[in-house]
C-alpha cells in the first residue's frame, strides 16, 4: 500500500476507528480469520483441520513454505528443528538469574530476557541486512528454542533440574517430556499438539501486529519476537486460559454453577472464557478442543463441559440477542491441565506455540521492505504559542 506524507499533505489526513479495529494495514498470504462464519484457515486449509489430522510442524511447515511436506520433506524438518533447540553455555548460565527475577504478573517476561540473551549469543543479524535464507534459518532457530528456554526458565524458578532436550521426540512432545520428566502418551501428545497448532497464528491481532511493525524497521527477528510478547502480556490480549480455570475453581461445585454466573453478570464482571472479540458464531478452536478434552476424560472435563451448558443456558437468560459462546480459551486450560502443565505457563505455552505464527508474518513483512509508518491527528492546545519569560 502507498503512504502519505502527511506532513505536506495534511489535508489528506484520514481518521480510522480507534484500535484500527477492521482497517486493512496489510496483505498476507498465510492466513485469515472469517469470524462470521466461525472459520479461520492457515493459507488454504482449515486451520481447525490442520489442528485435527496433523502435526504440529506439519502447520509450522506450510506457513514457512506455503504447502504441506512429504514425509521425507517432514523428516528433515524434524530433524532441523531440533537442531536449533540447543541453548549456548553463556546463556544457559544466565537462566537461573534470570528465573529468579519472575515475580507474580507478566509471565513472559523471562522469557524476553533469554530470547534477547540467546539473539545475542547467536549474533541474529538484522532482518534488514539478512539473506531470505538466513532469515529463514533465525525463524526456525528463535521458534524451536522457545519452548525449551520455557522449560529450563520454569525448571530453575522452581528448584527443579532442567532436563536435555531429545532429538527423538517432536515438538510437542519434547516440550511435555521437558516440564514433566515423562514422554507422554497418544492422546495427551495430540491433545496438546491439535491446541499449540491451533494456537499458531490468528489474525492481525496484536501481538502480531507488533511483531510485524518492528520487523518493518529490519530490526532482528527475535527483536519482533520479544515485542510480540511484550503485547501479549497485556491483560486484555493474553491470560485467559488460566483465569478460566480460576473462574471453575471459584464456582467449586456444580450446584454453585448457576448461581455463580448469575451473581457475575450481576456485578458486571466478566464470564471467562465467554464471548470472542472476531467470532459472532462459537469459536471453533473451543468445539474442537472440547472433543480433545471429552478423549482426556476426568472429573475436571466433566465440570467445565457441565460448566459450559450451564452458563450459556444464564447468559441466553439475562442477555438476550447477545451472541456469547465458549471461546478458547476455556477448553485450553482443562487441556492443559490435563496434560500436566502448570497453570503458571499457561500463556507461556500458547507463546510457544505462536511463535511460529509470529516469526511467519516477520519473514512476510521483511520480505516487503516497507517501514510501518502511520500518522496522528494532533489533538493538544493550538500552536505555536510563543514562549513566556521564565519566572524567578
Amino acid at each position: 500500500m502507498d503512504t502519505i506524507d502527511a506532513s505536506r499533505m495534511d489535508d489528506t489526513l484520514i481518521d480510522v476507528p480507534r484500535g484500527l479495529t477492521n482497517v486493512v494495514v496489510a496483505r498476507t498470504a498465510l492466513g485469515d480469520v472469517r469470524g462470521h462464519e466461525g472459520f479461520y484457515h492457515y493459507r488454504q486449509y482449515s486451520a481447525v483441520d490442520l489442528a485435527r489430522e496433523r502435526t504440529f510442524e506439519e502447520s509450522w511447515y506450510l506457513l514457512l513454505f506455503g504447502e504441506l511436506p512429504g514425509l521425507s520433506e517432514l523428516d528433515r524438518f524434524r530433524e532441523r528443528i531440533a537442531a536449533s533447540r540447543g541453548i549456548p553455555d553463556e546463556v544457559e548460565r544466565l537462566l537461573p538469574g534470570i528465573a529468579r527475577t519472575a515475580r507474580g504478573g507478566d509471565s513472559l517476561a523471562p522469557l524476553r530476557m533469554a530470547l534477547t540473551a540467546l539473539a545475542a549469543t547467536d549474533g541474529l543479524q538484522p532482518l534488514y541486512d539478512a539473506a531470505p535464507e538466513a532469515r529463514v534459518n533465525a525463524a526456525i532457530r528463535i521458534a524451536a528454542a522457545t519452548p525449551v528456554l520455557l522449560a529450563r526458565l520454569h525448571a530453575y524458578a522452581t528448584g527443579q533440574e532442567p532436563r536435555t532436550a531429545r532429538a527423538d521426540l517432536g515438538h510437542v512432545a519434547n516440550y511435555l517430556y521437558l516440564l514433566t520428566g515423562a514422554v507422554p502418551d497418544e492422546p495427551h501428545e495430540r491433545a496438546l499438539s491439535a491446541y499449540m497448532t491451533a494456537a499458531i497464528d490468528h489474525g492481525f491481532n496484536a501481538s502480531t501486529f507488533s511483531a510485524r511493525v518492528i520487523a518493518s524497521t529490519g530490526a532482528d527477528l527475535a527483536a519482533a519476537v520479544c515485542g510480540a510478547l511484550g503485547a501479549l502480556s497485556g491483560p486484555l490480549h493474553g491470560g485467559a486460559p488460566s483465569r478460566a480455570l480460576d473462574a471453575l475453581d471459584e464456582i467449586g461445585t456444580p450446584d454453585r454453577i448457576d448461581a455463580w454466573a448469575r451473581a457475575t453478570v450481576a456485578s458486571g464482571g466478566r464470564v471467562m472464557g465467554f464471548g470472542h472479540a472476531v467470532y459472532r458464531t462459537e469459536d471453533p478452536r473451543s468445539r474442537m478442543l472440547r472433543d480433545f478434552a471429552a478423549e482426556l476424560g476426568g472429573p475436571r472435563v466433566a465440570f467445565a463441559m457441565e460448566a459450559e451448558r450451564r452458563i450459556l443456558d444464564v447468559l441466553a437468560e439475562l442477555k438476550p440477542g447477545r451472541e456469547l459462546h465458549t471461546n478458547v480459551e476455556f477448553y485450553a486450560g482443562v487441556v492443559m491441565e490435563q496434560c500436566g502443565i502448570p497453570r503458571s505457563l499457561f500463556t507461556p505455552t500458547f507463546a510457544a506455540a505462536r511463535v511460529v505464527g509470529w516469526t511467519a508474518h516477520v519473514l512476510e513483512q521483511a520480505a516487503d521492505g516497507k517501514i510501518v509508518r502511520p500518522s496522528s491527528r494532533y489533538t493538544g492546545p493550538e500552536a505555536p504559542v510563543p514562549l513566556r519569560a521564565r519566572v524567578a
